[in-house]
C-alpha cells in the first residue's frame, strides 16, 4: 500500500509540481487590545468632586460668542467640572495631585458618556489615590521621551521642569512628582521642549514672561524655584502657559468675560518678577480664572460650575491690548463662575447664528 502512495504521489508531482507562490515568514508581533481602538481626539471632564469622562467633540456644535451653550456634563449641586482638555484615545494621562503625587491612566481607559452622564469616580480609575487627594492637574502624553520636559507650577509661585522620561513608569500607589512646601500647592502643569517662553499669570490681572532656560532640569522629588513674585494681600497663580511668539494670550475671568492679546506685548523678563497687567480686573470682569495660548484655527470651550458648556471660535474673539476689560465670552446666570476652558482644533460644524450679546 506505501508503494501504491508513494508511485501516485510521484505522478501528481510531475504533473502538478512548481514553483511555490507563497512564503512562509515568522510572526512579527501579536495584535494588542490597544490595535484595535481608532486614534481619535477626545473631550475629557473632570469634576470638581472626581468624577470622570470622555465624550467625542462632535457632540458639541459651534457657536458664536456671548452664546448660552449646551449642557457639557451633569453634576450635582454642590459640584461643579474643573478640568476640561481634548486628548487622543492612545495618549497617557498624568495626574498631578495637591499633594505633589503622579498617577497614570491611558485616555481609552476612561469611561466614555453622554453629555447627560457624570462619569465615572476617578478613584476608580486610579487604584492610589486617596479620598482626601485632590487631582489639580491633568497632562496629555504621547511618548515618554528626554527631549521634552514636564513643567509644573505652584500655587505660591514656584516652577520646576523635570525631563518626561522620569514619569514613564509609575507605580499602583503614584510616584512623587515634586515637592511642595507647607501651604503650597500645585496648580497647572505641561509639557514643554525645553525652547518656549513660560508665562504665569496671576489672580489679580498680572502676568510674567521669562524663557524656559532660566529653570534647569531637576529630579522629581526636588523643589522649585521662585518664578513669580506675590505682593499683594489674597493673591496667588492661576495659570502656567508655554508661549509660542506666533500664538495669542486668551484671558478668562469669573465672570464670563475675556479678552485675547499678542504674546508679544507681554515683554520677555527674568523669573521671579512681579509681572504686568494682562487684564483689568473689575468689579465687572472679577478675578481671573485662566490664561490659555490659542491661535485664529483654536476652537475655544469653556464649561461653568453648573455644567453648563460653550464651544466657540477663537477667532471671533478680539485680539486688543493687555491693559484692557475685554469682552463677554458667556452668559452666566448669577452667582455662578467660571470652572474651566481649553483650547481645542477647528472641527466642520454648524454655527449658531444668534444675536449677538450687547456690551
Amino acid at each position: 500500500m506505501l508503494a501504491i502512495i508513494q508511485d501516485e504521489v510521484r505522478r501528481l508531482k510531475e504533473k502538478y509540481g512548481d514553483a511555490r507562490k507563497t512564503q512562509i515568514i515568522a510572526e512579527e508581533g501579536e495584535i494588542g487590545y490597544e490595535d484595535t481602538i481608532e486614534q481619535k481626539d477626545m473631550v475629557i471632564t473632570i469634576s470638581h468632586a472626581g468624577y470622570i469622562k470622555r465624550q467625542e467633540i462632535s457632540a458639541y456644535r459651534s457657536q458664536r460668542r456671548g452664546g448660552k451653550g449646551v449642557i457639557g456634563a451633569r453634576t450635582k449641586e454642590e459640584d461643579y467640572i474643573e478640568h476640561l482638555f481634548i486628548a487622543n484615545t492612545h495618549a497617557h494621562l498624568l495626574f498631578l495631585t495637591d499633594r505633589g503625587r503622579c498617577y497614570w491612566l491611558k485616555v481609552h481607559e476612561v469611561e466614555q458618556a453622554g453629555r447627560m452622564a457624570r462619569g465615572r469616580p476617578l478613584v476608580n480609575h486610579l487604584e492610589g489615590l486617596s479620598r482626601d487627594e485632590r487631582v489639580q492637574a491633568v497632562v496629555a502624553v504621547k511618548e515618554f521621551d528626554d527631549q521634552h520636559y514636564l513643567v509644573c507650577a505652584t500655587r505660591k509661585g514656584l516652577i520646576k521642569k523635570t525631563v518626561l522620561s522620569a514619569y514613564s513608569h509609575p507605580r499602583k500607589g503614584g510616584i512623587n512628582a515634586i515637592l511642595l512646601e507647607e501651604g503650597d500647592a500645585l496648580i497647572e502643569a505641561i509639557v514643554s521642549d525645553g525652547t518656549q517662553d513660560m508665562i504665569l499669570a496671576k489672580k489679580k490681572g498680572l502676568a510674567v514672561r521669562f524663557h524656559e532656560s532660566e529653570v534647569r532640569a531637576t529630579g522629581r522629588t526636588s523643589y522649585g524655584v521662585k518664578a513669580v513674585t506675590l505682593d499683594e494681600e489674597g493673591d496667588e497663580v492661576v495659570s502656567l502657559v508655554g508661549g509660542r511668539r506666533q500664538a495669542t494670550l486668551l484671558t478668562v475671568c469669573e465672570n464670563g468675560y475675556g479678552k485675547r492679546s499678542e504674546i508679544s506685548e507681554y515683554r520677555l523678563s527674568h523669573r521671579g518678577g512681579k509681572g504686568i497687567i494682562t487684564i483689568k480686573t473689575t468689579e465687572r470682569n472679577g478675578d481671573v480664572v485662566a490664561v490659555k495660548e490659542v491661535v485664529d484655527g483654536d476652537e475655544l470651550m469653556i464649561i461653568t460650575r453648573s455644567g453648563q458648556l460653550i464651544r466657540m471660535p477663537v477667532a471671533g474673539i478680539s485680539v486688543i491690548g493687555r491693559n484692557t476689560q475685554g469682552v463677554r465670552l458667556v452668559n452666566l446666570a448669577p452667582p455662578e463662575g467660571e470652572a474651566g476652558d481649553d483650547a481645542s482644533p477647528a472641527e466642520p460644524d454648524e454655527a449658531d447664528q444668534g444675536e449677538e450679546p450687547s456690551h
